[in-house]
């Protein structure tokens, strides 16, 4: 294990089970790589170059973190419960990198306040096309014998990822003997893709708005045969360069501070979100075709809907459109400084239940 990232958070948050590849060059332009992509390559085979945010961002991110505080800590307490009382202390959190990392350590942190209770929580990769990362899941499953793991990540847009988990579960309980529960437990789940979520409503995680920064300095987690042998866990590198900008703990500490104010809430919140919950019919992606239709997007993968996708698509592929649904609601602040800083286009998009919706701009061809 001396090859594996540690991340900056405190060792008792999380424990990720990602080689460790921070002496490769893996980067490329946004525009490289999206031609690549386009063209065939998996994006997982290399990533993309990170830029320190800029004081005005930054300004942005401290803003929605003050006024989204009491929130965050709401939803995470309505999922934390939801996850208590269905699994208790059997539980093993395993958070999907690196999005899902704060929000495993949340919900580690707000059970170990309310019930006393120390979960086990691994960070592990899930890779859209390449399934999650197998290896890592034997690990877990050989040191915590007889336990229950419940996956955790941060928000859904149209279901990939949460379709990719099912998939994978399916294969690794139909080779291995096992029942992995599949069902990811989400703060945002705007695309119906979950059962166990704090809210349906496309709410931004101040989380989205950063990358590395705000997960522990670890980039998005990497799949490529050159460096990752059979045996090994999925790779991913951790950034020493942005350590004086670091707010992966920051962030932590501003949302468990509001645990104990929402402790009652979050209990009622659980009970209405178990009494009404319905399964799982992605019905973001009704929304997502119908825009491939009205814009001529032969690839759905290139329609990212929700404010967290939307997020990402501007920091790190080629924006062609941004759709939005109301340039008055709060939670797309970032998106708009975002897009104007990277002149990209704004489309009035009134009629869909996301906040806004990132378009990747077609290269192939």
């Amino acid at each position: 294990m001396d090859d594996i990232l540690c991340g900056s958070y405190e060792k008792e948050d999380v424990t990720f089970l990602l080689k460790d590849l921070s002496g490769i060059n893996l980067e490329g332009s946004s525009e490289v790589r999206e031609k690549q992509i386009q063209a065939g390559y998996h994006y997982s085979e290399s990533l993309p170059i990170e830029e320190k945010p800029g004081e005005e961002y930054m300004d942005l991110f401290w803003s929605l973190l003050e006024s989204h505080k009491e929130k965050v800590a709401l939803y995470t307490g309505i999922v934390a419960e939801q996850i208590y009382h269905t699994k208790g202390k059997n539980t093993i959190l395993v958070s999907l990198a690196r999005a899902g990392t704060p929000m495993g350590a949340l919900i580690k942190r707000y059970i170990e306040d309310k019930y006393g209770a120390i979960l086990p929580h691994f960070s592990i990769s899930i890779i859209r096309g390449k399934g999650v990362d197998e290896n890592a899941l034997r690990y877990i499953l050989a040191k915590h014998h007889g336990k229950d793991i419940q996956f955790v990540d941060g928000w859904t847009g149209k279901g990939a990822i949460s379709r990719e988990l099912q998939k994978s579960c399916k294969d690794f309980n139909d080779k291995y003997g096992v029942v992995l529960d599949a069902n990811i437990a989400v703060l945002a789940d705007p695309g119906c893709c979950s059962t166990m979520y704090g809210t349906r409503e496309d709410f931004l995680l101040p989380s989205a708005c950063l990358n590395s920064t705000v997960s522990g300095l670890i980039s998005r987690t990497v799949l490529n045969e050159e460096f990752i042998k059979p045996d090994d866990f999925h790779g991913a590198k951790y950034y020493k360069e942005f350590e004086d900008i670091d707010v992966s703990k920051d962030f932590l500490e501003a949302i468990n501070q509001e645990f104990p104010s929402i402790f009652l809430l979050a209990e009622e919140g659980a009970s209405r979100a178990v009494e009404n919950r319905k399964k799982a019919n992605f019905t973001g992606l009704e929304i997502v075709n119908k825009i491939a239709c009205e814009y001529g997007i032969e690839n759905i993968n290139l329609i990212k809907p929700g404010v967290g996708e939307t997020t990402r698509v501007l920091l790190r592929r080629v924006p062609w459109k941004i759709l939005i649904k109301d340039f008055n609601i709060p939670d797309i602040k970032h998106i708009l400084l975002l897009a104007k800083k990277k002149k990209v286009e704004l489309v009035h998009y009134p009629n869909m239940d996301y906040a806004c919706c990132g378009l990747i701009k077609q290269l192939k061809g």
